[in-house]
């Protein structure tokens, strides 16, 4: 354990003393909720937050009229920022009448000095704000926080720094998301991520390795590797190592069933690493892959370093090496400059590569990013047009794509009961399509065979074998 890991647990024992006497004076434990916006590495963010409030003494309920409620916020779209502005207001309702009540913000968002300003002028009731680099802070904040009468801010512009041995409270028993790698370089010109999560730093292999051998032992079957860009993992190490050599260690833990990673950048993945994942026996067949447009013109204006040449090439070599492998993707319609001739180019790759699924996004503008500078913005009703005949063929290719695997027997990680019907369990193949068949409650964690019995065109019904 480091050094700065060492203070946080000293932190963590004097928070402890405060909320014990907090919850004395209060007659019940205190309560907490943490809510999620954003992305899988947020969801992991949340999962440590989650750890430090129940090792000092709270309890975590799911509504947001709890005695600390911590929002960890998203800023990739505005509607996201726009969110967290509504729920303030209602987290307001809830504080005037709770005296106890602390409210924390934290996250992506947290990183724009437009939002400070903002907060610090229209919603002085916070009490807490971070942001992405020094969340390991938490237990000091925390206690900062119930020492302090005005409202504390902890931003840091940047920093090299990781501390991973804190308190997590993990949402899923069976399975687990490790950050592998933080920050990105790319800064494609429409997205705030380098400018919030700060640069590219890749935490030690033997550390990794070390954490997820820990899970394994706790009952962990599956991980998921996470980076904004797992492909350049490794590059600054002093020790220099690339991402597919990574997986071959991950790979050899005794007990890690499967493997996944995101998110891959075209630009740089490598045969390596394709090579890595034909061999492999836990890497998922699953890769997802962001186009963003199949404009040449539009990919350079976004900045993505490849042609749509280059992109086919890539996705279509995996197929034929992979044969099995589902493609999923990132798509853009809208951004600035698009005509409707560049949406039908990347239409043209849908139909090409065949993916099995894509997130389709509208694009939104993103305060401090190249592309919300630049001219030519495409009016909201020529987007909307485009986007829904993009996204139509997306869904049929989807469905298409799907039917490959019908009337087939493939493995399933059984992740929970159905939500609409009590009989069904929920599985996860490997390819990441989700099946419902009928099952127990025991099996939940369990990898198990099931029969692919229909395709219902986003998932399928099956039987156990």
């Amino acid at each position: 354990m480091n050094e700065e890991a060492t203070l946080q647990y000293q932190y963590i024992e004097k928070a402890k003393l405060i909320i014990a006497q907090k919850a004395k004076d209060k007659g019940s434990p205190l309560t907490c909720c943490v809510q999620t916006f954003g992305c899988q590495m947020n969801a992991r963010d949340s999962e440590k937050l989650s750890g430090i409030l129940k090792a000092v003494g709270f309890v975590e309920i799911e509504e947001e009229n709890a005695d600390l409620v911590i929002y960890n916020t998203c800023t990739v779209r505005d509607n996201a920022n726009q969110r967290v502005y509504g729920r303030l207001g209602v987290l307001n309702g809830y504080k005037k009448k709770n005296p106890l009540m602390k409210i924390c913000l934290c996250g992506c968002m947290m990183q724009e000095n437009t939002v400070l300003d903002k907060i610090r002028s229209s919603y002085r009731f916070v009490d807490l704000i971070f942001g992405t680099h020094n969340i390991f802070k938490f237990a000091e904040l925390l206690v900062r926080m119930y020492e302090a009468d005005e409202m504390i801010i902890d931003i840091w512009k940047d920093t090299d720094q990781i501390v991973e041995d804190l308190p997590i409270e993990r949402k899923f028993h069976f399975k687990s998301g490790i950050n592998i790698m933080f920050g990105c370089n790319n800064f494609c010109s429409y997205c705030i991520v380098p400018y919030v999560r700060g640069r590219e730093r890749s935490r030690k292999p033997e550390e990794i390795i070390s954490e997820i051998e820990g899970l394994v032992a706790d009952g962990v079957v599956e991980i998921m590797l996470l980076g904004q860009n797992v492909n350049s993992y490794g590059k600054k190490l002093e020790n220099p190592i690339t991402f597919a050599e990574l997986l071959r260690r991950i790979e050899r833990i005794e007990g890690l069933e499967r493997i996944r990673f995101m998110t891959s950048h075209p630009k740089d993945l490598s045969d390596e690493l394709i090579e890595v994942m034909k061999n492999s026996k836990k890497i998922c067949k699953h890769l997802h892959l962001p186009l963003q447009a199949g404009s040449d013109r539009i990919l350079k204006a976004m900045n993505r370093c490849y042609t749509k040449e280059q992109f086919v090439e890539l996705a279509l070599k995996i197929r034929r090496e992979i044969p099995d492998i589902a493609i999923t993707t990132d798509i853009i319609v809208g951004f600035p400059g698009e005509t409707h001739a560049d949406v039908l180019e990347t239409i043209d790759v849908i139909k090409t590569v065949k993916f099995d699924n894509a997130f389709t996004f509208q694009y939104s503008k993103r305060t401090g990013t190249p592309a919300a500078a630049m001219e030519n913005q495409v009016p909201q009703e020529e987007v909307t047009r485009n986007f829904d005949e993009l996204l139509a063929v997306v869904q049929q290719t989807a469905r298409e794509q799907a039917l490959r695997f019908e009337h087939q027997t493939l493995d399933a990680l059984v992740e929970g009961i159905n939500e609409h019907d009590s009989s069904l369990v929920t599985g996860r193949l490997s390819n990441n399509m989700i099946v419902h068949f009928k099952g127990c409650p025991d099996l939940i964690g369990k990898i198990v065979p099931v029969y692919l019995k229909e395709c219902k065109g986003f998932y399928y019904l099956g039987e156990m074998k």
